[in-house]
């Protein structure tokens, strides 16, 4: 299965994703990053792997659809068949939606409903809340509102930082999103 990764940051759950199909516990190719963010670590990261990388700035475009309609005809040339959102910071606009309705997935860092949208990390922990985790879904276009395929718990402990909740949660993250992956490719195969 070919699938684009799409990342405004870091690019670790990219990474991890690499790994998996290195490990052969994840059945796909990455065939493009697509990064909104120029000085991105995930450029480096696919740059190293000799993965193709498009990087756009938003401002550059009159609109959300004109540059969603450059990243499908990057998708499209290259066969991508799913996409997968790594730290994504855009919702995804009709453009891409209408094209790859059902086939864009998303990982967030807390239990959905709760803590939706940016910093989910530090809202739950400024919260005080004694559980979070990591949800994986469908894309739609509300945000972190698709359909759940997935959810891990992770608790919260007294000595936790900030950081160090962060760093648990990426480590489930890394852990559960190949395997989700690979679980909805083998489905999507069988129907």
């Amino acid at each position: 299965m070919k699938i684009a990764c799409f990342a405004s940051g870091s690019g670790s759950n990219v990474e991890a994703l690499f790994e998996a199909i290195e490990a052969g516990t994840l059945h796909a190719s990455i065939e493009l990053i697509v990064c909104d963010q120029p000085d991105a670590a995930v450029i480096e990261r696919a740059k190293r792997r000799g993965c193709d990388v498009f990087v756009f700035r938003a401002k550059d475009y009159p609109d959300k659809p004109s540059f969603e309609r450059e990243i499908i005809a990057r998708l499209e040339a290259k066969g991508v068949e799913r996409i997968i959102l790594a730290g994504y910071m855009r919702l995804i606009g009709e453009e891409l939606l209408g094209r790859y309705a059902g086939r864009i997935v998303n990982i967030h860092p807390s239990l959905l409903p709760a803590f939706p949208g940016k910093d989910a990390i530090g809202q739950a922990f400024r919260g005080g809340v004694k559980i979070t985790g990591v949800t994986i879904h469908i894309v739609d276009e509300g945000m972190d509102t698709g359909p759940i395929m997935a959810q891990e718990a992770v608790r919260i402990t007294e000595e936790m930082t900030r950081e160090t909740l962060q760093q648990a949660i990426q480590r489930v993250e890394h852990r559960l999103y190949p395997q989700v992956i690979e679980e909805w490719m083998k489905e999507e195969a069988n129907v």
